[in-house]
C-alpha cells in the first residue's frame, strides 16, 4: 500500500531517485532520538550533475531556484532511506540549510532557497514549514549551484 507521503509525490509528478553512496568521509544521514539529520545533498541526478556553475553569472535566479529543488528531492529520498522507506513516519521538517554557488554582490539568496522550501512544503503541508538559512557561498563542491542539508523530526 502507498503511504499518504508517497502519493503525494506521485501527484507531483516526482520520482524520488535512489539515494547515492557517499563519496568521502561522511555518512548520509544520522538518526538521533526522533530527528534526522540528512547530509547536505546536491544537484544529482539519474544522469550525472545538474546546474554547474554560479548563480548570478553562469546561472539565473531560476536556474538556482530550480537546483534548489532538485537538491531537496535528494534530500527526500535520503529521508526515506532514513525512514525505513515510509516517508509518513515524518512529523515535521525542522529547518532546512541552502547553500548557494553565488557570484560575488548576488543578494536574492532566500529566492534561490525557496525552490527548497516551496517543496517540502508541497510534499508535506503545514508539517514542512521549517525554519531555514539561505546562505552565499564562494564555490561548492563540483561547482555545483546548491547544497541542501536538513533535520526532520520522525516518529
Amino acid at each position: 500500500m502507498t503511504g499518504k507521503i508517497d502519493a503525494r509525490l506521485s501527484a507531483l509528478g516526482i520520482v524520488l531517485p535512489t539515494p547515492p553512496a557517499p563519496v568521502a568521509s561522511y555518512v548520509p544521514y544520522v538518526v538521533s532520538g526522533h530527528l534526522v539529520f540528512i547530509s547536505g545533498q546536491v544537484t544529482a541526478a539519474p544522469d550525472g550533475l545538474k546546474y554547474i556553475g554560479i548563480v548570478g553569472a553562469d546561472l539565473s535566479l531560476e536556474d538556482g531556484k530550480a537546483a534548489a529543488r532538485l537538491c531537496a528531492i535528494n534530500v527526500l529520498a535520503q529521508a526515506k532511506t532514513a525512514c525505513g522507506g515510509d516517508l509518513d513516519r515524518v512529523k515535521r521538517c525542522v529547518k532546512l540549510t541552502v547553500f548557494v554557488n553565488a557570484a560575488p554582490g548576488f543578494t536574492q539568496h532566500p529566492e534561490v532557497a525557496n525552490g527548497a522550501s516551496d517543496l517540502i512544503v508541497e510534499v508535506f503541508g503545514e508539517a514542512g514549514r521549517h525554519a531555514r538559512a539561505a546562505v552565499g557561498a564562494g564555490s561548492l563542491p563540483r561547482n555545483v549551484a546548491c547544497e541542501v542539508e536538513a533535520v526532520f523530526e520522525i516518529a
